[in-house]
C-alpha cells in the first residue's frame, strides 16, 4: 500500500490506541523493552506514518519515497508496531519482540524488518545520518524529504550539534526533524541529568525554521506543524513536541521509571483495561 492518505478524527485515535496496545503486549511479552518513549511517539509517528511520509510497503526500498530516519532508537516497540500497521510485515510477528532467533531486536537494524532505513543504538548519531542523506539527495536533485525522529537524549550529545550545524549551513530544507520532547529520560528528569533547555532558542541560534507544538498529542496540531514545515524553505525545520512519556497507560505517564522497564502480568492487566475503556468511548463518537 502507498502513502501518505487522510484519516478521519475517528481512524486516527483507533491507530494510536492499536499502537499503545501493540507498546505495552509486546514490552510485556519480552520482560524487557522501552515502553515510555514509545508511548509518548504513538501520534507523532501515526501521522507521519499515514498522511505525510510517502512511501511504499509494498515496495520497501522504491527510489521515490521520503527517508524516515529514527535517532531515538530505543523505542522499537513503537517503530515495529508503525511498520507493521502499515504493512511492512504481519502484526502477528510483534510478540517474537526481543526473542531469541527474531528479526525485531532491541535496537534496530538496518536489513530487517523491511522499513528500517538505518541501524541505531548510540544516541546522536542518527540525526548525523539523517543530515547525510538529506544533502546527498539534495545533491542530486531528488525531491525526496528526510523526517527524523529525535530526543533530548540524542540533543545531549555534541554530535547532534555538529548535525545541525551542518544542516543549517547547507541549507537542507528537505530535512524535517521532530522532537519528542517529554522531559524525561532512563536517569530522571532531562533538566536536572543535563538540561537542554531552551532547545527553541538553541535551534534559532543554529539558522533552523522552529515550530513548536504545545500538545504533542493532538493529532491537529501535529498535522498543522508538519504541513507549515513543509512549505518553509531555505533551511531545515525542527518541530518541537511537548510530550508525556508513558501517555495514555495511568500509571506510566510522567514516570522515568517507565523508560526501559516492561509491564508485568498484572500492570499489563490494568493497561489493557484503560485502553479497552478508551476504545469504547472512542467508538461511541459519530
Amino acid at each position: 500500500m502507498k502513502y501518505p492518505i487522510q484519516l478521519t478524527p475517528k481512524e486516527r485515535l483507533l491507530k494510536a490506541i492499536r499502537m499503545r496496545r501493540d507498546i505495552v503486549e509486546m514490552t510485556a511479552a519480552a520482560g524487557s523493552g522501552h515502553p515510555g518513549g514509545s508511548l509518548s511517539a504513538v501520534e507523532m509517528l501515526v501521522t507521519l506514518f499515514n498522511e505525510f511520509l510517502v512511501h511504499d510497503a509494498d515496495n520497501p526500498e522504491w527510489e521515490g519515497r521520503d527517508r524516515m530516519i529514527f535517532c531515538k532508537c530505543h523505542i522499537t516497540p513503537a517503530i515495529y508496531s508503525i511498520l507493521a500497521r502499515t504493512g511492512y510485515f504481519d502484526p502477528a510477528k510483534l510478540m517474537t519482540f526481543r526473542k531469541l532467533g527474531s528479526e525485531l531486536q532491541g535496537h534496530p537494524c538496518r536489513f530487517y524488518p523491511k522499513g528500517i532505513e538505518m541501524s541505531g543504538g548510540s544516541l546522536g548519531q542518527n540525526l548525523s545520518i539523517a543530515t547525510g542523506v538529506a544533502l546527498g539527495l539534495k545533491a542530486q536533485g531528488k525531491p525526496n524529504r528526510v523526517y527524523g525522529l529525535s530526543s533530548e537524549g540524542d540533543l545531549q550529545e555534541g554530535q547532534s550539534w555538529e548535525a545541525i550545524m551542518a544542516a543549517a549551513h547547507y541549507k537542507l530544507d528537505n530535512l524535517i526533524v521532530l522532537v519528542d520532547y517529554n522531559k524525561l529520560q532512563i536517569d530522571g528528569n532531562v533538566e536536572d541529568v543535563m538540561g537542554v533547555h531552551p532547545l527553541d532558542l538553541k535551534f534559532k541560534s543554529f539558522n533552523w525554521h522552529v515550530i513548536e507544538v504545545k500538545n504533542g498529542h493532538d493529532f491537529d496540531e501535529i498535522h498543522k506543524a508538519i504541513a507549515k514545515a513543509l512549505a518553509l524553505k531555505g533551511r531545515p525545520t525542527v518541530i518541537l513536541c511537548h510530550t508525556v512519556k508513558g501517555k495514555g497507560i495511568s500509571f506510566m505517564e510522567n514516570q522515568a521509571g517507565w523508560h526501559g522497564r516492561a509491564p508485568n502480568k498484572d500492570e499489563l492487566a490494568i493497561a489493557t483495561k484503560e485502553l479497552d475503556e478508551q476504545e469504547a468511548k472512542i467508538n461511541s463518537m459519530k
